[in-house]
């Protein structure tokens, strides 16, 4: 019972919410209005605010790249980093029915990495269910790279087990235990020597991705208590994306920007790296939710009672935008993706439920639990708030309104606060044409003029592929399980695109 209450909490407050601005909008356009402008103030120094987070992160990703990792691991004056030969990578590809085209770039990745290829084990988790095809692109890939690495195994992963959602977790699960079994505990490998890096299977690294990770991993505070975010660019196939999936893709990859200079919010999302050890002792991913990537740093968190912590790589991996060959499916897709992503909700009820039962300080409890409530309350809630429940106090206001001075200011303040905000958005565009990767010979100026001019478009993207997809996540939870979301693997193409 308490589980339900808690799965019907976040869907509740948000539909809450947004009719109580609705209802007073005309019952007590005032009240509405008076709260519209406090609350674009609070959004404009909060933009602010996160502003000079993603700066600072910009500017120390842009300074990891440049540093040798390995040089720093082999510094004598290092005594923590001494025995860095140590420790070896276990990489896992959750694979579905990718193009042999994708995969292989994932590997080249992997083969050019500046890092000791004999410390590295990698293991490509096909599913079983994908058929014929994917065993034999898996079969593809392992003539052409097995020999790169320490190790490499392919696993299958049966359909159909009991108590289990077909998806990335699941997979991610059989893999680790066939590699455990198949691999560690014959070599007799350390656990506390092993680092996992779970990657979706569009992961390209960049060459010094071991190098820092292990240097972050030596050198943290509990190395053995942490998870190990690298910020996600999705610019692999950037230039085959429509304007729409290229906004979604920077802002995403800016979204975890900010966070990586604001570590105690941060939570593991996509591709990541973590400790074996920590992984065999809570029995790795749950196989029966759809946000693994989130949900296993809430299973450390829990387990270990609140000492767990997401250190920022601030270092870049490269993964797909969402694109297929069709416009209005790319469209599909991208509203399908941001959904899945926003179904991360279902760790509220999750972990609300076990903070009443773990060991853990309030403070943690109160800090956690609060801001992520706020986050999925702010995903679907304040883009509507801003450009559209904003100006129902005009609207439906009544005649009394119309007349009064705040109906006649409150569209000029709010239209001023945007305009300040909007900076960001300039600024972000300037940013996000830094991140692309080499120009194609077809890329000229004009490009760059349509490539700043689509963020306009962010009012749209925000409220479309933002607010609504969460709106219907969290309206799915709180429905119950027969509307509950199952996995949907966002599919991985090379798409003529360029719009």
């Amino acid at each position: 019972m308490k589980t339900k209450l808690l799965e019907i909490f976040p869907g509740a407050l948000a539909w809450l919410t947004l009719g109580l601005l609705a209802f007073l909008s005309f019952k007590q356009p005032v009240w509405v209005a008076v709260f519209i402008i406090i609350f674009d103030c609070y959004w404009l120094c909060k933009t602010i605010f996160l502003y000079f987070h993603l700066q600072a992160s910009f500017r120390q990703m842009r300074a990891n790249k440049k540093i040798n990792w390995i040089d720093k691991l082999t510094d004598n004056r290092q005594s923590a980093t001494k025995n860095w030969q140590n420790i070896y990578h276990l990489i896992i590809f959750p694979m579905y029915k990718e193009p042999y085209e994708v995969i292989r770039e994932s590997f080249l990745s992997l083969k050019n990495a500046n890092y000791s290829k004999d410390k590295l084990i990698v293991v490509l988790a096909i599913e079983q269910i994908a058929g014929a095809a994917g065993e034999i692109t898996a079969q593809k890939i392992k003539g052409e790279f097995e020999k790169d690495f320490f190790k490499f195994l392919i696993t299958c992963h049966p359909a159909n087990l009991p108590g289990e959602i077909a998806g990335k977790g699941a997979n991610e699960t059989w893999a680790i235990k066939e590699a455990k079994k198949l691999i560690i505990d014959p070599l007799e490998i350390p656990y506390e020597n092993i680092l996992v890096s779970a990657f979706d299977i569009d992961t390209q690294i960049g060459p010094e991705y071991f190098g820092i990770l292990t240097y972050k991993f030596l050198t943290a505070e509990k190395p053995q208590n942490s998870s190990y975010q690298p910020v996600p660019l999705f610019t692999n196939n950037i230039y085959q994306a429509p304007a729409l999936a290229r906004l979604i893709a920077f802002s995403t990859t800016f979204w975890m920007m900010m966070h990586q200079s604001w570590p105690e919010r941060l939570t593991t999302f996509s591709s990541h790296s973590m400790p074996f050890k920590a992984l065999v002792e809570i029995g790795f991913w749950q196989t029966n939710v759809v946000s693994e990537d989130s949900r296993i740093f809430w299973q450390f968190f829990l387990h270990y009672k609140g000492d767990w912590q997401v250190i920022p790589l601030l270092y870049p991996v490269y993964m797909d935008a969402n694109v297929t060959p069709s416009f209005w499916r790319t469209i599909k897709n991208l509203y399908k993706q941001q959904r899945r992503w926003a179904w991360g909700v279902e760790n509220v009820p999750y972990i609300l439920s076990e903070f009443s039962v773990k060991k853990i300080s309030w403070g943690q409890k109160i800090y956690r639990g609060f801001h992520l409530m706020e986050d999925f309350h702010s995903w679907a809630t304040n883009a509507l708030i801003i450009f559209i429940f904003g100006w129902l106090p005009v609207l439906i206001g009544g005649a009394n309104f119309d007349i009064s001075l705040l109906s006649y200011n409150l569209p000029r303040v709010t239209s001023f606060i945007m305009t300040l905000a909007s900076i960001g958005i300039v600024t972000s565009a300037a940013l996000a044409l830094s991140l692309l990767p080499p120009k194609p010979k077809k890329f000229k100026f004009r490009h760059y003029i349509f490539y700043l001019a689509q963020w306009i478009l962010m009012p749209i993207t925000l409220i479309i592929m933002g607010s609504f997809p969460a709106l219907e996540a969290q309206t799915r939870l709180m429905l119950g399980k027969k509307f509950h979301l199952d996995f949907w693997a966002t599919p991985k193409s090379r798409s003529k695109i360029t719009g």
